[in-house]
């Protein structure tokens, strides 16, 4: 069955390229380095060598400093990965980093906020196609001692080779939805072949774990560890950060805000509608609208003009108005102190069918949290969040304007809320330690 979808692979390439370069249009990056994409990468230096440059002398260990090869696609799984890569490299400094994304803003993402972490020791590509002659060369040429792929990334020729070469392949902070679950149990065959090449999966959850036994990964090899999202440092130069932000938003404390968050096409509008009908109440009110994609930032701008709002952006680097009604978030890096600056927020991704973007970050500040019906990706997350009172889910604009005008009409219930769900992320912390200690089990010996 692998050959047959390597074989759909192949002659589907042609119109993968052109999806790229289509995607080039409005993002430029999507157009450049294309070479990863078909795993022609440099070849790792040795590190014999590295150690003899820098320090003159050669430990008797370091020509197989091991490489820790960490799959996530885009900014999410990225995020993500950070705690998890930041932990590991910690405690095992001899430890080297190879970080493949599929995305340009995934990309930047781990640049961004690995370099300082990994201080030299960070090497990052694309992902390859995932056929055997753009995996052979790109494994060729790094030699990674172990795979782990984040949350959902399952690609079956990438874990056909990693099995061959003998290279431990671990899924982490997995989950599983039933709609994703029914999706593979179509091709049982090729899911369950993909998944008997798996040494290891760190689901989320009961119920993903469930999910990944039923489709054919042995009970031994499946444990439920919690999500590392829920591990989320909030600093003290980020609670600073968050608080110079909100001076700035706020007008000396007199003007609410409200955050949307990692919105997807098809939810400005409902947002800025729900923005309108909230504005007949609190006319002062700012909207912070932060779309998902990089790509999207100019049409999102123009579709605020159109409506009539005065529009200033966040990379413009001037603080809001009075008479600014939408703040456009088109930077890159800011979302989490952008939640310490906000009175209610919105979490994108959950009105139109994609599966809902991380509520744990705002619960985090103690910031209550609308969402529209769609998910499927954090349905645990978001059930436990909806159970205590700190998430609540809106079907449509009427229902964002009531939700958000009710706990900007009432503080008291607001910072109930917001606190219900801030108690939800502190009592489901611990995941990250019992990630790392799964990780290194597989890595003993080195």
């Amino acid at each position: 069955m692998r050959h047959l979808y390597t074989w759909f692979f192949r002659l589907s390439l042609p119109l993968m390229l052109l999806h790229l370069w289509w995607r080039g249009r409005a993002d430029p990056a999507y157009r450049k380095r294309w070479s990863e994409r078909f795993g022609l990468v440099p070849k790792r230096p040795e590190t014999r060598r590295r150690w003899r440059e820098r320090f003159g002398v050669v430990p008797d260990r370091a020509s197989r400093a091991p490489l820790i090869w960490i799959h996530s696609v885009s900014v999410g799984e990225t995020l993500a990965a950070v705690p998890l890569i930041e932990s590991l490299a910690a405690r095992h400094p001899r430890w080297q980093w190879l970080v493949t994304t599929t995305t340009p803003t995934g990309s930047q993402r781990v640049h961004d906020a690995l370099e300082p972490i990994l201080n030299g020791r960070l090497l990052h590509y694309y992902l390859p196609f995932d056929l055997p002659e753009c995996l052979t060369p790109f494994l060729d040429a790094l030699r990674p001692n172990i795979l782990v792929s984040m949350e959902t990334e399952l690609w079956p020729n990438l874990l056909a080779v990693c099995s061959k070469r003998q290279i431990p392949a671990v899924l982490v902070n997995g989950r599983l939805s039933e709609k994703s679950a029914r999706g593979y149990g179509h091709f049982s065959r090729l899911s369950r072949e993909m998944l008997s090449h798996l040494t290891r999966v760190v689901a989320q959850y009961p119920a993903d774990a469930e999910r990944f036994i039923k489709l054919g990964v042995p009970l031994e090899k499946v444990s439920a560890v919690g999500n590392i999202k829920f591990d989320l440092h909030i600093g003290s130069g980020l609670v600073s950060e968050a608080q110079a932000l909100s001076h700035q938003w706020q007008s000396a404390g007199s003007r609410p805000v409200w955050l949307a968050a990692s919105t997807h096409a098809g939810e400005d509008e409902i947002v800025l509608q729900a923005y309108a009908a909230l504005c007949a109440e609190f006319p002062q009110l700012l909207l912070v609208l932060v779309p998902r994609h990089p790509t999207r930032f100019d049409s999102v701008a123009r579709l605020c003009r159109d409506q009539g709002l005065r529009v200033v952006r966040r990379s413009d680097g001037t603080p809001p108005g009075m008479g600014d009604r939408v703040l456009l978030g088109d930077t890159m890096g800011e979302l989490l102190r952008f939640y310490g600056a906000c009175d209610v927020a919105f979490v994108g991704g959950s009105l139109v069918p994609v599966g809902g973007h991380n509520m744990i970050e705002p619960a985090a500040w103690g910031v209550p949290v609308v969402c529209g019906p769609y998910l499927h990706n954090f349905s645990t997350v978001s059930g436990l969040m909806e159970e205590v009172g700190g998430l609540v889910v809106c079907e449509d604009a009427a229902g964002l304007a009531q939700q958000v005008g009710d706990w900007l009409r009432d503080d008291q219930g607001r910072e109930v809320a917001g606190a219900r769900a801030r108690e939800v992320a502190a009592q489901n912390s611990g995941a990250l330690a019992r990630t790392v200690s799964e990780v290194e089990t597989l890595m003993q010996g080195y």
